[in-house]
């Protein structure tokens, strides 16, 4: 019985990796195909991706949602790393529950409640002063940011707690500055955390659908709700061909990333 129970836990792991990963390499094989038919095999060509180059519509929204999601990215890290500071390392203070359950609601909360009470509070503002005067990338990166920063904060505030806090008393008692502290101890030892939640914060604001769809307006529109207007008429091998470049885009960033946070972990280790 016992030499049964890993064969059983092997079949069923390779049955769930091909659940999720057998598509995916469907998606790559077909932007390949031939023929207009997706799900019909014309032979190998790569036409597809030279019109997907030629197609502004798609291009405009792919470039569109890559700085959205990269200043998303970077806001997010930025005020996720000194939430996840405060809750780490400032003890008890006024607010800390206030701060604890702001940056963790977003977690547990359906993304069509996000949309709809952003949608809500850029209207009222609008009424009230002026601003936004209408809907577009701005209204969406705010967005973006208010959901994409507990996410960062969740890491950042995890990888402290695990840190060893000598460190930095050490060099607070050598005469260090606590501004000097965290810039020189501190950050260095949570970089694989910010580049983690980096990562993160770019892939949740680059594949949202139902945020966007509430917080855009004319001539806004973001990659994901292109394809999905589009998937809508039926999927097309420019579909097919862009998603096999964003799939080696993320995978590229991925290993790279791991690449970096294995050897500052290698380094913080010796």
């Amino acid at each position: 019985m016992n030499g049964r129970r890993p064969f059983v836990l092997y079949t069923a792991m390779a049955f769930g990796y091909a659940f999720l990963y057998l598509p995916i390499l469907a998606v790559i094989v077909y932007s390949f195909n031939e023929s207009r038919m997706v799900t019909v095999w014309g032979g190998f060509s790569t036409r597809w991706y030279g019109e997907l180059l030629q197609n502004r519509q798609i291009l405009d929204a792919a470039q569109r949602s890559l700085l959205i999601a990269t200043v998303t990215a970077s806001f997010a890290v930025a005020f996720g790393t000194l939430a996840g500071l405060a809750l780490a390392r400032f003890g008890r203070f006024r607010g800390r529950g206030v701060l604890g359950l702001v940056t963790s609601a977003p977690l547990v909360m359906p993304e069509v409640i996000l949309g709809l009470s952003s949608l809500l509070l850029f209207v009222s503002l609008q009424g009230l002063i002026g601003w936004p005067e209408r809907r577009g990338m701005t209204t969406i990166t705010i967005a973006h940011i208010t959901f994409c920063i507990c996410y960062v904060t969740v890491i950042v505030r995890s990888r402290l707690v695990q840190m060893d806090q000598a460190l930095e008393e050490a060099a607070m008692d050598l005469g260090a500055r606590p501004w000097k502290v965290f810039f020189v101890i501190t950050l260095p030892l949570i970089a694989p955390a910010l580049i983690a939640g980096w990562l993160l914060a770019f892939t949740l604001s680059l594949d949202d659908l139902v945020v966007a769809s509430f917080t855009s307006g004319p001539g806004s529109s973001t990659l994901p709700m292109l394809i999905y207007s589009k998937v809508k008429l039926g999927v097309t091998p420019e579909i097919n061909a862009l998603a096999t470049i964003i799939i080696v885009l993320i995978a590229t960033a991925v290993t790279i990333a791991g690449i970096v946070m294995h050897r500052s972990a290698a380094r913080a280790n010796r």
